[in-house]
């Protein structure tokens, strides 16, 4: 008979003391990044057995649940996560050795030729479709290459395509966050898509200036601010319309197309006074790029096989077919059904299911690498050069992959042991200022564990117990969770991570601690705008909540 180990949240007697010792790990990690440059493997490596030994001696976790947490986010980092980011760089570098991504560039450039502009396109709308599509880093990963190409420095790069990718989190891939969230919750899905479309709209008009300002400076946005509006409002009103009419699944997807559109048809009738361009990019040093041959439209055959491989994967009838011919829920060896979460994070006593889904080997990677199977068929490239292609990639991610299974070995410690549970308490106890830390409490969670998915599994209850304990509606609050988690994001590990590769093989690539230098601020003051926002209708506007 297995007996189950129940999480203790306040070991040390309180919340706030408990919650110091929690966070060690993370201040630790964020630490050696911003301001000792320590390499991220050895980062995460230092701060994975920090966290191991505050969850077995301070929370008294047993030690082999504690590696077996571990493990179990090793194994997670290097199949759904690194299998994605292996394949997103894999289409990109047959894109760039073919010559077609070059073909790209001028048809972008052909758009517009301004740097904001390509900005605006690239990280923040085509990111976002991205995200709608498929999440876990991808949009990160391919924007980011794209705009290396275009002539972009690569921390300019890695810093946007973070910052870009922030308003479309809490609906991405295909709503999985709130579709995940409303029955852990018992809230109605169609009334959380409402809610979450009646907050996130105001960052998705204000994201495109806040963009172009982190780039260029409060003149240069200005001096494009019809492209700012443009981009941001028809994503927005799309995205409230999407979440509220429709329902959460296509909200992204079907805001990044209208919005691209927007854009590219004001730039027929309007163009930026004096344009900013990038000076050309570098040559890549290690292969010698071949003149693209035939018709232009080839330039955009692995991005369409990307966009349509991982969109029909994620439609649920077609994820359901797939699933029930290979799905296999393999249990965690010590950990499955092991640790058990309690009041108030769950209403009652409740075993974590520790299970590792190979659904088709990684749903979203898997599809990523069929789009490079077509592409590479199309484009008429040989097998030998093509496994060639392949193998570069792996041996430019090696490390990186290293540090992402690190990273989330982190994670699931923390998650698995209870200290961000700890931290997420602490900012629960705000009485009347709750409504203000609801979304931070999100940031937090997206923060430590690199999802807004798992942000609202780990927080959602807690949100929804706290607000009826203070008496604030349950919907508002469990929606700013997921709402105030997007901005998290662009500091998470896995993303900050996902950047660094997707960005690095250039002269002056970023660390991934330079990187983190680059955003944590920009993440911060949009958390706390949202949490401002959610104190406003809290109240104030009280009559936006949906009943």
């Amino acid at each position: 008979m297995i007996f189950a180990w129940s999480q203790n949240y306040a070991p040390v007697g309180g919340i706030g003391s408990s919650a110091l010792i929690a966070a060690i790990p993370v201040v630790l990690l964020l630490g050696l990044l911003a301001f000792w440059h320590v390499r991220a493997h050895i980062a995460a490596i230092v701060a994975l057995l920090v966290a191991i030994a505050i969850a077995v001696f301070v929370y008294g976790m047993p030690a082999t649940l504690a590696l077996a947490a571990a493990g179990y986010g090793a194994a997670f980092g290097f199949l759904p996560i690194g299998w994605l980011i292996i394949n997103a760089i894999f289409i990109y570098q047959l894109s760039v050795e073919t010559g077609q991504f070059s073909v790209l560039q001028k048809q972008i450039a052909g758009v517009s030729g301004d740097r904001r502009i390509q900005a605006l396109l690239l990280a923040f709308s085509f990111g976002a479709f991205i995200e709608g599509a498929a999440g876990f880093g991808a949009p990160v990963a391919i924007s980011g290459a794209l705009m290396i190409g275009l002539g972009f420095k690569p921390l300019e790069a890695a810093k946007l395509a973070l910052i870009g990718n922030t308003a479309p989190v809490a609906f991405g891939s295909l709503g999985i966050p709130l579709v995940t969230l409303a029955p852990l919750t018992g809230l109605d899905l169609l009334q959380l898509s409402a809610m979450v479309g009646r907050q996130l709209p105001f960052f998705s008009l204000l994201v495109p200036f806040w963009l172009v300002w982190a780039q260029a400076g409060w003149r240069a946005m200005i001096a494009v601010w019809p492209a700012c509006l443009t981009a941001g409002a028809s994503f927005g009103i799309m995205q409230f319309l999407m979440s509220n009419f429709h329902g959460p699944w296509l909200v992204d997807i079907v805001s990044a197309a209208v919005s691209m559109l927007a854009v590219v048809v004001l730039m027929r009738f309007w163009q930026p006074r004096e344009e900013s361009r990038n000076a050309p990019p570098a040559p890549a040093a290690a292969v010698a790029v071949p003149l693209a041959t035939g018709p232009a439209w080839k330039a955009w055959v692995p991005w369409l096989f990307l966009t349509g491989f991982v969109f029909c994967w994620g439609l649920p009838f077609v994820k359901n077919q797939l699933n029930a011919w290979y799905a296999p829920q393999i249990p965690v060896p010590a950990l499955h059904l092991a640790v058990e979460k309690v009041p108030p994070v769950a209403p009652t006593p409740t075993l974590e299911k520790a299970v590792f889904n190979l659904n088709l080997l990684s749903a979203t990677g898997t599809a990523l690498l069929l789009a490079g199977i077509a592409s590479v068929i199309t484009l008429g490239v040989g097998l030998r050069r093509a496994l060639a292609i392949y193998g570069h990639t792996l041996l430019r991610v090696r490390i990186s992959l290293l540090t992402i299974s690190v990273m989330m070995a982190l994670g699931f410690t923390t998650r698995f042991s209870g200290t961000d549970t700890t931290m997420g308490l602490a900012m629960a106890g705000t009485g009347w200022l709750f409504p203000f830390f609801s979304p931070l409490i999100g940031w937090l969670g997206v923060a430590l564990t690199g999802s807004d998915t798992s942000s609202n599994v780990l927080f959602g209850n807690l949100q929804k117990v706290s607000a009826e304990a203070l008496g604030f509606p349950p919907l508002l609050m469990c929606a700013s969770n997921s709402s105030g988690g997007v901005m998290g994001k662009m500091i998470d590990a896995q993303s900050i991570v996902v950047a660094s590769v997707a960005t690095g093989g250039h002269p002056e690539s970023p660390s991934a601690g330079t990187i983190l230098r680059a955003v944590f601020w920009h993440s911060v003051a949009l958390a706390i705008l949202v949490g401002g926002l959610v104190m406003l209708q809290a109240y104030v506007w009280t009559s936006v909540v949906p009943h």
